[in-house]
């Protein structure tokens, strides 16, 4: 399809915070405040992950990872909000609409992808604890790090390409608050099938199909963890996966709701609510939900804050797991 038909369109106008008219200055301080937490939880997970030896292990390693991916999210979607809200003008350019888009997508497609692999890391720890430092060494988690990146950068691309060949024919009001596929394609002039058809296979090969190996990883990991003995045992092997069980069902089904919903009978406040969820709440909970039960973090945070005291505790009983 010829490039031409699509730039009569050269900017996007957002309705998603089109019927929030008196209460703007509250939001942009709301939004702003969600901003600022994200930036800083996982800013501070990230720089203990770097400098405390004791994190140093694989579990931390994909941590980092996660961490870093949040604030790209939050910062892929948020600041064109506050600006927008700031001008009172929801608009973006053609170009930044796209950018927004592959950079979202990129973080999807890598999240979904890192939020499996560290399910089988925690698989590896708990199942397999005699195994494990030979089974999660550097030379395996570099790679299977660096796999989940192109996997998102390849959905991305994917996604994008699709993109660029779809006409809106001077339709340029789009029903959400920011850039993102589903909303786009619904003002189209154009055939989307084909789009529509890479969004729904994306929907199985890079959200479901990991979903369930997530769970089926979790489901050896149950049977694992009722064969313990102690009451203790059971408690400390459940509490290194609980923080990752609870961000996977947020994250999963957020993400799967906001990219694979029916075109027809959600309204804007819907898309809004689920877009805000997926994009914007869940990297500002991760880092809560990750510190507040993990006391190697809360150990590193203590001994960055000059706080730390000689640890009597026994030592662990399964690599990596604490």
């Amino acid at each position: 399809m010829d490039g031409a038909n699509h730039t009569q369109v050269t900017e996007f106008i957002f309705l998603g915070f089109s019927r929030v008219l008196r209460g703007q200055a509250f939001l942009f301080l709301a939004l702003l405040a969600i901003y600022l937490i994200t930036l800083l939880g996982n800013c501070l997970i990230l720089t203990l992950i770097v400098l405390d030896p004791q994190l140093h292990s694989p579990m931390y390693f994909f941590l980092g990872h996660l961490a870093f991916l949040d604030m790209c999210y939050s910062s892929i979607t948020l600041p064109k909000i506050l600006v927008n809200l700031r001008h009172q003008q929801e608009t973006i350019s053609y170009r930044e609409c796209l950018a927004q888009i592959f950079f979202l997508m990129t973080c999807a497609g890598t999240e979904c992808a890192l939020l499996t692999i560290m399910a089988f890391d925690r698989y590896a720890a708990i199942c397999k604890p005699l195994h494990y430092t030979c089974i999660m060494t550097k030379k395996v988690c570099v790679p299977l790090a660096t796999a989940c990146w192109l996997w998102g950068i390849l959905n991305s691309a994917i996604h994008n390409f699709l993109t660029t060949n779809v006409s809106f024919c001077g339709a340029n009001q789009i029903h959400h608050i920011f850039c993102d596929i589903p909303p786009l394609l619904k003002i189209a002039c154009s055939d989307t099938y084909v789009n529509e058809m890479a969004l729904h296979a994306a929907t199985v090969f890079v959200g479901l199909i990991p979903f369930l190996l997530v769970l089926i990883s979790y489901a050896y990991i149950l049977l694992a963890i009722l064969r313990i003995r102690s009451n203790m045992g059971r408690h400390k092997a459940f509490s290194t996966c609980a923080a990752h069980l609870v961000v996977v069902i947020i994250y999963f089904g957020t993400a799967i709701l906001n990219y694979n919903r029916p075109s027809t009978g959600y309204s804007v406040e819907v898309d809004t609510l689920v877009s805000t969820l997926y994009c914007i709440l869940t990297p500002m909970l991760n880092p809560l939900i990750y510190s507040l039960r993990n006391q190697d973090v809360k150990g590193a945070l203590r001994r960055a804050l000059g706080h730390h005291k000689k640890d009597n505790a026994s030592p662990r009983t399964q690599p990596g797991v604490d």
